[in-house]
């Protein structure tokens, strides 16, 4: 398994034979090295409905028939009509494209907005991707929470894409001490230095992981990392 880190929350995910977008937030996000017509998955994944998240999925699901999954109520919100959607719910697995991805709580909230307005679009969640012998672990945008240690750390994590840029999410703190209770083997710092409001010192939060025996990799737009 190969992860390829695009800014923000979006990540490019290769394993058995499949390649997973999540959070394809592109088209606006200063950080990204992507541009939105260039990208063709076979699997897109949406934690929740935030346009900073959403993104451009609708867009690059229309242009490459890719799968677009999320949480059921998500998609329901969303006009995915003459697309070829997943939509399941919190604690279940779909098996997407021979891929296994179980969905996660994260505590957060969801809408989406449209030519109505703002509208109610469930709630935010995680995945936990399976393949070529490992797991990886996306937590969306989420807090701190106890499940991490009670339920997530469960699956034996080979790697836990966390969200450090506070404000909006867990900060630094939060998520190093997530980081233990997941007992995932390596940590990725997402979700920082987009906006002024997330601005954090990476390279920081790397010292607090190794200072707990775990390995941190600080990507940079454009990197990959094998798992």
């Amino acid at each position: 398994m190969r992860i390829t880190y695009h800014g923000h929350a979006c990540f490019s995910v290769f394993c058995n034979d499949v390649e997973i977008l999540i959070d394809p937030f592109i088209t606006g996000n200063p950080l990204s090295e992507l541009k939105a017509e260039n990208v063709c998955p076979d699997v897109i994944l949406v934690t929740h409905g935030h346009e900073d998240h959403l993104g451009d999925a609708l867009q690059i699901a229309k242009r490459c028939g890719a799968v677009l999954a999320g949480q059921v109520d998500l998609l329901k919100a969303l006009d995915v009509r003459g697309l070829n959607t997943v939509a399941f719910n919190i604690g279940g697995t779909a098996k997407i494209k021979g891929v296994p991805v179980t969905m996660t709580p994260a505590w957060h909230g969801s809408t989406v907005v449209d030519e109505q307005g703002v509208g109610y679009a469930g709630v935010a969640c995680g995945f936990i991707i399976s393949g070529d012998g490992k797991k990886l672990y996306h937590a969306g945008d989420t807090a701190l929470f106890g499940d991490m240690r009670a339920v997530l750390s469960r699956h034996d994590l080979d790697c836990a894409l966390l969200p450090i840029g506070d404000f909006y999410t867990m900060g630094p703190e939060d998520a190093a001490l997530a980081a233990q209770w997941l007992g995932a083997t390596t940590i990725v710092p997402m979700h920082y230095d987009t906006f002024p409001a997330i601005k954090q010192d990476a390279a920081a939060f790397g010292a607090k992981i190794a200072a707990n025996g775990q390995r941190c990799a600080v990507l940079t737009p454009g990197d990959t990392l094998q798992i």
